[in-house]
């Protein structure tokens, strides 16, 4: 230990010695001054310290983030070879326009430096290239990282590496791809002990933990903050009239003249949708709205095929596309400096998303950003007014890291022994030091060691999950068989989803991909929309769908897995704070003032609750009785409390209950006669228990079939299914049993087996939330619980009815029916 820190301290002072000339004179040939946060940061470095940037998105923190290790190159003798800064994005879409930022100095100036990229879009002669001769700098993503430390040449190749830039950390950190990165990391370390990282973060709200585990825990982090504050103008598209009836979408796709009139032609835009689907029907809504675009409206989302989107990049940058509608495809990080507005489709859900997205127009120092807000029901006007608030109080929602996931670790040991191998005492103690992994106990090590080595104590028998041999002559573990090897390195990563099922034309290009699951329900001759056209489906071959263009019209479009978004934590703490002040009369902003009429309606039928307040309807139709709950903390949480109520309503009086959620509250449903307002009455206290809650949740929810389905993606990622080689890809149901198979076997003959674990842990905390839902119960507890017996579904209560009925039928029913209940609701009040 102290050999390494005589060893850092000799390069800082080495460092120090540096000179930024050959920057300053690139700034002066382009007519800039250096800002202060990029100046300091390059100090920081040339001091020989690692750190992270957070600054708004377009104030140049790629500048401050490369520049002090190009002047470290630049001093350095010509002759190092090897690669010398590692550049880390989330996205592969992303690397490309990294690439041509750094290049753009290098070519100006003629430094002697190579710029090099590898992603999952690089040829294979490219790939073998850069393992030859290796750029000084490579631009590169977590799972081609990964890839290369699986390679025997990996110690080789970054033998001289000084260091790593990870792009957009707050993306990464809270997912499984940031502890892959984190470990990526750990090991390179091992190897570069003099190692600096850098962290670059836009928006993010726990910056001490971001450092930590981007840093690891042995380093000390230097924050770098203090870029030019951004302004952020937020326009609200407002209807004309609001009849106090605001089901899901009643202002979507309704208001779409409203929206186009506020739009302008010739100013570039960017339109956010949350989903794919939802990006798909505004785009096939605005070409039907302004022929006249035709040629500068784009539709741009990750499911189309990568070329396409490359090609509508470009053409936002000349400027010939004016108009694009998009997904958080277009969120992070290329620079479009001609993108003047930025219009959010629908509650952002969440005040660091938005921030994000509304950082795409005026992409420069001291640019202000402007947003259009275009609600898609009343009700997110309340969501905006919220947004609002919170921006003003200046805080942003936290990213929560992964703690110790096993898969991770499983994947990664059998990439290092794919590569170099690894001694499992060195390779403990630098696991240790990711910050993801510092509590990794000896008990976990050996169970992933003997996991890997033998089987573990079920699957001994089957050789290819005996994956690791002893090298007595190395002292480490290297991979078994090639074979094991090959079809590790073609599985590597963390991102698991449905298999995707290719959609090309019969004669031609390839225009993206969707789910195995949608195609599996198109029959030949069907018409769906997707990627801005009308195709008709002909066949189905080795998971491609062929398609020819359509005149039919169609209102079907792909649905993709993980659509739904809830709101944060944060942004729900200020939603109930807009409910309290509409309930006092203060209102103060526009959208409130918009919502009047909706929210005196809510107050003649029932009540609007105060923030110490629980509001709970019950009412009986003719579907049944109904019960109407608004703890107002997300759909989520609303989700786990929902099917909690009903599983201990159910005990008290069996029937059977159906649940149905949204933001703001759940509805339950029961069979005409069932005595929902007399239980709440004697038993609301009981519903509230946060007392053995765990358990209660396991009894409300098939808690084994979720646990069965998140196994799934854990054991993909841990190596013990696969999806096969190139040609020969499994379809979901092969995939499923598989998994199911494993569980079973899992749980009934190793029932300590720790990635069983995992998948429990995994669905209480993330899935249902539980620390969040425990604490909404706790606090629903502490309010005065209000019950108020309502004629008929009011306000609030109307978005829930409809949410239920949007999943039992098509679109256009639920309309008809929708405007039926509104008609009948206006005349039962004269």
């Amino acid at each position: 230990m102290a050999q390494a820190l005589d060893q850092q301290s000799t390069t800082a002072t080495t460092i120090e010695r540096i000179s930024l000339e050959p920057i300053q004179t690139w700034f002066d040939q382009k007519g800039w001054t250096p800002l202060p946060f990029q100046q300091n940061t390059w100090q920081a470095y040339l001091a020989g310290a690692s750190g992270l940037i957070q600054v708004p998105t377009g104030s140049g923190k790629t500048l401050a983030a490369v520049m002090g290790p190009i002047a470290r190159m630049l001093a350095d003798e010509p002759g190092r070879k090897g690669i010398r800064l590692l550049y880390l994005p989330p996205l592969r879409a992303l690397s490309r326009d990294l690439t041509l930022a750094i290049q753009e100095p290098i070519q100006a100036m003629q430094w002697p430096l190579r710029v090099g990229t590898r992603n999952g879009d690089s040829s294979s002669s490219e790939r073998s290239k850069q393992l030859r001769s290796p750029p000084q700098i490579l631009v590169t993503t977590p799972e081609s990282l990964t890839l290369l430390l699986s390679n025997p040449k990996g110690e080789a190749l970054f033998e001289s590496l000084d260091t790593v830039v990870l792009d957009e950390w707050h993306e990464l950190m809270g997912s499984k791809r940031g502890s892959q990165t984190e470990l990526c990391l750990s090991w390179l370390r091992q190897q570069r002990p003099q190692l600096q990282t850098w962290a670059i973060s836009a928006t993010i709200g726990n910056l001490e933990q971001a450092a930590r585990h981007a840093l690891g825990v042995d380093t000390e982090p230097v924050i770098i903050t203090g870029a030019p504050a951004r302004a952020t103008e937020i326009r609200s598209l407002l209807p004309d009239s609001i009849d106090g009836f605001p089901w899901a979408g009643h202002l979507g796709l309704r208001m779409y003249e409203q929206l186009v009139g506020a739009m302008n032609p010739g100013i570039s835009t960017l339109l956010f949708t949350n989903t794919r689907n939802q990006s798909e029907r505004w785009f096939q809504c605005l070409r039907f709205a302004c022929p006249e675009m035709d040629g500068a409206l784009a539709l741009h989302h990750s499911a189309i095929d990568r070329s396409e989107r490359e090609a509508i990049e470009a053409s936002v940058k000349a400027g010939d596309i004016r108009w694009v509608v998009c997904t958080s495809s277009l969120d992070l990080g290329v620079d479009f400096q001609p993108v003047e507005q930025v219009v959010q489709i629908g509650s952002p859900k969440n005040l660091a998303r938005l921030l994000q997205r509304a950082g795409r127009s005026a992409h420069l120092p001291g640019g202000t950003s402007q947003v259009l807000f275009m609600p898609t029901n009343a009700l997110e006007l309340l969501e905006l007014s919220a947004v609002r608030r919170g921006l003003q109080e200046g805080l942003v929602e936290q990213r929560k890291p992964p703690i110790a996931p096993l898969d991770v670790l499983l994947q990664h040991l059998t990439g290092l022994a794919c590569g170099s191998g690894f001694n499992p005492e060195n390779t403990l103690q630098t696991i240790r030091t990711a910050a993801a992994f510092e509590g990794l106990s000896d008990e976990q090590w050996q169970w992933c060691l003997r996991f890997l080595k033998d089987g573990g104590e079920c699957l001994a028998a089957y050789p290819r999950y005996r994956k690791l041999e002893w090298d007595n002559e190395s002292k480490r573990f290297r991979i078994r068989e090639s074979a094991i090897a090959r079809l590790h390195r073609l599985n590597i990563g963390t991102i698991t989803a449905a298999p995707a099922i290719t959609v090309r034309f019969v004669r031609g290009a390839v225009l993206g991909h969707v789910e195995e699951t949608f195609i599996g329900q198109l029959k030949p001759k069907d018409v769906f929309f997707f990627s801005g056209r009308q195709l008709e489906f002909v066949r189905l071959r080795d998971m491609t769908a062929y398609v020819k263009v359509s005149t039919k019209k169609s209102r079907t479009v792909p649905a993709w897995a993980g659509g739904q978004m809830a709101l944060s934590d944060l942004l729900t703490h200020h939603l109930r704070a807009e409910v309290d002040r509409a309930g006092r009369g203060e209102l103060d902003t526009p959208e409130l003032q918009a919502l009047q009429p909706l929210l005196e309606r809510q107050q003649d039928l029932s009540v609007l609750p105060r923030a110490d307040q629980l509001l709970v309807e019950t009412c009986t139709t003719r579907e049944g009785s109904h019960l109407y709950a608004y703890p107002f903390e997300g759909r989520f949480v609303h989700e786990g409390i929902g099917f909690l109520w009903a599983a201990r309503l159910t005990q008290l009086e069996r029937g059977t209950i159906t649940v149905s959620v949204n933001d703001y509250g759940f509805e339950l449903l029961a069979p005409k006669g069932y005595p929902m307002a007399e239980l709440l009455e004697d038993h609301h206290d009981e519903l509230l228990n946060a007392d053995h809650l765990e358990k209660d949740l396991e009894k409300a929810l098939n808690l084994s079939e979720l646990r069965r389905r998140r196994f799934r993606a854990i054991a993909q990622i841990a190596g013990l299914m696969n999806r096969g080689f190139p040609g020969s890809s499994k379809s979901t149901g092969q995939l499923q049993i598989s998994a199911s198979l494993l569980f079973d076997v899992f749980e009934r003959h190793e029932t300590g087996n720790l990635l069983l674990e995992q998948a429990r842990r995994e669905v209480l905390d993330e899935q249902l939330e539980l620390s969040r839902l425990k604490t909404a119960l706790e606090r629903a507890k502490a309010q005065e619980f209000l019950h108020a017996e309502t004629p008929r579904p009011g306000p609030l209560a109307f978005p829930l009815l409809v949410e239920r009925l949007n999943n039992r039928m098509s679109n256009e029913s639920v309309l008809e029916r929708v405007q039926r209940m509104k008609d009948e609701a206006f005349r039962r009040e004269g």
